[in-house]
């Protein structure tokens, strides 16, 4: 299916540096987003390096007969390698980590792959209901499957930002790996909690919905976040499934 697609990164309105990333495949191929944790100079580093390893090795196996599912798996595996390496070359970051997502596409099977570490987002709009794909692996994430806290208490909890996987840490034990269905005029978004902190899936279906160049739903969705208080790093990728963008 023929794809569209657009990103974005903003430091917001508090941070003094970006410490989130993310890559385009320039064919359409696979998108990334990761956000760093650990310092300015952690987690600036730690997305960057997450971003570049997860693109060289996706790149550098792509037509190798290596299953999409293992590839994804590999990849991570491989930044979460890199990452660790660094903080033993620079003990000053040797707390840095960050999260990462990333979809796959390959033209030789009809739905696309993810996978994800920390609470970086992926989004399938169809129709008008915004569905997460994948699921945040946080200390409040798994309060709520325990029903030990309510989706809007995990909101506003104080502990919503304790990561219960990461990459970066030798104890890496957890890649979420997994296929999802995709249709002609669906929307993905992959996205940073820069975005999701600031917007409820109302307002973010409303720009998705209404707005149909990816570059401009991508700009639109990290100024409403900037409009509210953009408190955070915002990083947003668009992509329009199987359609024309309008």
């Amino acid at each position: 299916m023929k794809r569209f697609f657009a990103g974005m990164t903003d430091t917001g309105k508090v941070r003094n540096v970006n410490q989130d990333a993310y890559y385009i495949d320039p064919n359409g191929r696979f998108f990334i987003v990761a956000d760093g944790m650990g310092g300015h100079a952690g987690g600036q580093e730690a997305s960057l390096i997450a971003t570049q390893t997860i693109k060289d090795y996706i790149l550098d196996h792509w037509d190798r007969p290596e299953q999409s599912q293992t590839l994804l798996k590999n990849a991570l595996i491989a930044a979460n390698k890199a990452i660790l390496q660094d903080q033993q070359q620079h003990p000053e970051r040797s707390d840095m980590g960050t999260t990462a997502v990333v979809a796959l596409f390959r033209e030789d099977e009809e739905n696309p792959w993810f996978a994800n570490v920390g609470d970086s987002r992926l989004y399938r709009l169809r129709g008008h209901t915004l569905q997460q794909i994948t699921e945040d692996q946080t200390w409040v994430a798994q309060a709520v499957k325990r029903n030990a806290l309510t989706p809007d208490e995990a909101r506003i909890h104080p502990w919503r930002h304790v990561l219960s996987q990461c990459l970066g840490r030798e104890d890496l034990s957890d890649i979420s790996i997994d296929q999802m269905d995709v249709q002609p005029g669906d929307r993905l978004l992959l996205c940073s909690d820069g975005l999701t902190e600031e917007l409820s899936d109302t307002i973010i279906t409303a720009n998705l919905k209404s707005i149909r160049a990816c570059e401009a739903a991508a700009k639109a969705l990290v100024q409403e976040a900037k409009d509210r208080e953009g408190r955070d790093n915002i990083t947003v990728i668009v992509v329009a499934v199987g359609s024309l963008e309008g």
